[in-house]
């Protein structure tokens, strides 16, 4: 494909480029065809559509491990909130009232005993005291502390972030493997017509001889 029709492809929201269906073989070639060099541009699509297929299928992979991790933290900032809220809010009412209104939230003032994971199969006992602070992993070993209330609107902005890129991976996996189906068509295509071209060019010149040896 020349560099001015790669210009004009119809592209997917996140710029992917469309792959056009080859419906006439002669017509695509033109006058003066060149199977080989059209060969060529279609398996250097196929290379590239591959290439974001394998890289996407990774970002998606991580994406689906990442969202658990992250709602997980999130519910445990958001109880800590709601604990904290309770506590608040017991010291200046009456306390009969907000145990129907808090449910199963504790709002002893004791330190809430919990466990918490070291790795896939070694647990910690720990008792977590009243704060208003939690510290939160960032990536690249990097730590920061936040108020509980800016902790929750930052966990959720990324779950949401998460999950709108997650959507938009698997929608851009899904056509991508629709453009390799069509290059891979296109290949066909060309090729058979190829063959059946060189096979007819053949038989004209076998004809042609015949008729010569005639003469």
């Amino acid at each position: 494909m020349s560099k001015a029709a790669t210009q004009t492809q119809e592209r997917n929201p996140r710029g992917i480029p469309k792959a056009p269906f080859i419906a006439d073989v002669a017509e695509f070639l033109g006058p003066d065809p060149n199977p080989e060099n059209a060969l060529k541009e279609f398996q250097a699509a196929l290379a590239k559509y591959r290439y974001m297929d394998n890289n996407l299928a990774q970002r998606r992979r991580g994406l689906e491990e990442k969202i658990p991790d992250i709602k997980k933290t999130l519910a445990m900032v958001e109880f800590l909130q709601e604990r904290r809220e309770g506590m608040s809010a017991a010291k200046d009412g009456d306390e009969d009232d907000l145990d129907d209104d808090e449910g199963d939230v504790d709002v002893s003032g004791k330190p809430l005993t919990t466990t918490f994971e070291l790795n896939d199969t070694l647990y910690a006992e720990a008792e977590l005291e009243d704060t208003d602070s939690v510290y939160l992993w960032l990536g690249a070993n990097v730590m920061l502390e936040y108020k509980i209330p800016a902790a929750v609107t930052l966990l959720r902005s990324k779950l949401d972030a998460a999950q709108s890129s997650l959507e938009s991976v698997i929608e851009d996996l899904e056509f991508l493997r629709e453009q390799i189906t069509v290059m891979e068509v296109n290949t066909a295509r060309v090729y058979n017509w190829d063959v059946k071209r060189r096979r007819e060019l053949r038989e004209k010149e076998v004809g042609k001889g015949n008729d010569e040896e005639k003469a």
